[in-house]
């Protein structure tokens, strides 16, 4: 299980590094809706999140963050 602001932090920290914009758009019932360079990413509003999940969250991150970023 990986705690949902840990998510949040790992790629808000990754985005830094690399210099993309990480901003969060708007607070929903069900997702909390960022966008990575204009790549939308929502995120549950689940205080912990499944370890895949969470991989899969990242793996929308790709496009900007390059192939496999959550593993360096």
């Amino acid at each position: 299980m990986m705690k949902r602001r840990e998510v949040i932090k790992r790629i808000a920290s990754a985005a830094r590094r690399q210099g993309a914009d990480w901003d969060l758009t708007r607070e929903g019932s069900n997702h909390t809706v960022y966008k990575l360079n204009g790549v939308v990413i929502p995120i549950p509003r689940h205080s912990e999140l499944g370890e895949i999940f969470a991989v899969e969250i990242f793996k929308e991150c790709e496009s900007v963050l390059g192939t496999g970023w959550w593993k360096r």
